[in-house]
């Protein structure tokens, strides 16, 4: 609605719907190219959107991204051989084999 009212019908912002579809294919960086501000204020309001739509993408990906790498991560292992079967590298909370399930 701002876009609408800074650039106005004759930079093509010709209604309301037309300056919020702007402004998702700006916020989600697609950025197709059929419109685009004109005036100053509109290219620095434009400049704000993209930034936010930068924002609202980067920031949850790069928590998920982390999240993920962390969950994944190799648990620490323990150095304690199974007294049965002599397996090593148990997990280093593990209370039993993980070959044959004696208790370590």
């Amino acid at each position: 609605t701002l876009m609408y009212v800074i650039e106005g019908e004759r930079h093509g912002f010709t209604s309301i719907p037309i300056s919020i579809y702007w402004a998702v294919v700006t916020l989600t960086t697609v950025g197709y190219g059929d419109l685009a501000p004109a005036t100053t204020l509109g290219r620095v309001l434009a400049v704000i959107v993209m930034l936010t739509g930068y924002g609202i993408i980067a920031v949850p990906t790069g928590i998920v991204t982390a999240e993920l790498s962390r969950a994944s991560a190799q648990q620490p292992v323990s150095s304690q051989a199974c007294p049965s079967c002599g397996l090593a590298a148990h997990e280093h909370d593990a209370v039993y084999c993980r070959r044959c399930g004696t208790r370590l």
